[in-house]
């Protein structure tokens, strides 16, 4: 996008608004073109100044920032960075809106004294500038597919990020009990991971949960990445590994970090399959470069089925995948080579 981002503020707040706009005015690639104090004024202001991107604030008088975005989704699409408290309330409503379709979300400053809270701001719109909302959404089911799995011993890892949350969620949802072992690094705030693997667990037949420090990798259970001061990885003998809780500073910007994740897997590339689904930047491609060339099979999303085919692309362009998968075909890929009819050694169609 060569003009400024044109952006439309919408929260109840005025002071919110406020400190929104100053943490933008520095940053010369977005525009504010307007603000909402709720539903009805946002609708008005949407159809006349036709911005690219919404700020949206979760709780609103009237009608909800939920409801609001859910009739969006349908009516008038649009990239959303949704604001939320991070209260066990908040962050349950955050992962609900992520969900929906909002492309990212991050938590309201504890103070209002400044603009320190919102450092991640630009960053977010500009990328959700750049996303393909309302497309190629799918809803996630809520039982379990039907499948005859044998896993084979292949553990599977996962890294996404922008329109993470949808992806995974329709993953998960095609999974069995007895799915293979999955661990998945998912870049959002630390405080909204608790609510999200509650909201997995609770629908999804695997066993959903944030990785712990010494989780032995096992059949039937996903691990998420808790974030926080930590990286997700792989520790432990070839034959019984388990997560590691790696304690260190971002890596490509991120913690927890796909790089990070995938890097760790090194040692065990035979037995895994790597798998890079919907999001901005690069993460994780890098690594899963290395991974494929140490005997990992790498699958990455599409780019007509990604929100943002960014981490996914760059792993791509690098070299690192095998195969580019359509994300409602992503868990039958996954099922079929790691079960026991599959083969454990090389795989046909491998790019070169």
């Amino acid at each position: 996008m060569t003009r400024p981002v044109r952006l439309l503020i919408v929260d109840d707040s005025a002071t919110i608004r406020r400190l929104i706009r100053l943490r933008l005015s520095a940053d010369p690639r977005i525009e504010v073109v307007g603000e909402a104090a709720d539903a009805a004024e946002a609708e008005m202001l949407i159809a006349r100044l036709r911005p690219d991107v919404l700020t949206l604030d979760v709780e609103m008088p009237g009608k909800s920032g939920l409801q609001f975005l859910a009739e969006l989704m349908v009516s008038n699409p649009l990239p959303v960075v949704m604001l939320s408290s991070e209260t066990q309330r908040g962050s349950a409503a955050a992962i609900e809106a992520l969900s929906l379709g909002a492309v990212e979300c991050l938590g309201k400053p504890q103070g209002l004294g400044g603009t320190e809270g919102f450092a991640e701001l630009p960053g977010m719109i500009r990328a959700a500038a750049q996303a393909r909302v309302g497309t190629s959404r799918r809803q996630a089911g809520t039982g379990a597919a039907a499948s005859r799995f044998e896993w084979n011993g292949r553990i599977v890892l996962v890294g996404s990020s922008t329109g993470g949350v949808e992806a995974l969620e329709l993953l998960l949802s095609q999974m069995p009990e007895n799915c293979p072992p999955i661990l998945i690094t998912q870049h959002m705030p630390e405080s909204f991971l608790a609510s999200f693997v509650q909201r997995l667990n609770a629908r999804f037949a695997p066993r959903i949960t944030l990785a712990g420090p010494r989780d032995v990798i096992e059949q039937g259970r996903v691990y998420i990445a808790p974030g926080g001061e930590t990286h997700l990885g792989m520790a432990g003998p070839v034959a019984r590994p388990r997560c590691d809780l790696i304690v260190g500073e971002k890596v490509s910007n991120h913690r927890p970090s796909v790089d990070v994740m995938f890097g760790s897997a090194r040692s065990y590339a035979a037995n895994c399959v790597a798998v890079m689904l919907t999001g901005m930047g690069h993460d994780g491609a890098a690594a899963m470069v290395d991974l494929r060339r140490a005997g990992a099979l790498c699958l990455a999303q599409d780019q007509a089925s990604s929100v943002v085919w960014g981490m996914p692309r760059a792993a791509y362009e690098q070299g690192g995948v095998d195969r580019l998968i359509a994300l409602d075909r992503m868990a039958a890929e996954i099922l079929e080579v790691t079960g026991k009819g599959a083969a454990r050694s090389g795989y046909m169609g491998r790019a070169s």
